[in-house]
């Protein structure tokens, strides 16, 4: 394996599982690669139905120490809760 390849994150969606949950990382020069390494490592005991994989430079995330300016205004937002709505009798499941 060359170290010159991209990382790849993988993520499996276990047999019964309703998403996907990162399981870790492989290098690989594209995606069709990155995936039958991904299947290699990470589904050896077809533990998994569905791989994604993602280049890790593709990804972008939030800095947990910027967490109050990323998530507070949703508190300003009082229709985004669940008591703000009446909800009818017949409706069990929510």
């Amino acid at each position: 394996m060359s170290k010159d390849w991209p990382l790849w994150e993988v993520f499996v969606r276990a047999k019964g599982g309703m998403s996907h949950r990162h399981v870790g990382s492989v290098h690989a020069p594209d995606a069709e690669i990155a995936l039958r390494h991904a299947r290699d490592t990470y589904t050896r005991r077809q533990e998994g139905v569905s791989l994604w994989v993602v280049p890790s430079a593709e990804i972008t995330a939030s800095d947990p120490s910027d967490d109050a300016a990323m998530f507070d205004p949703a508190e300003d937002k009082i229709y985004r809760h669940p008591t703000f709505y009446n909800i009818p009798d017949d409706v069990k499941h929510i």
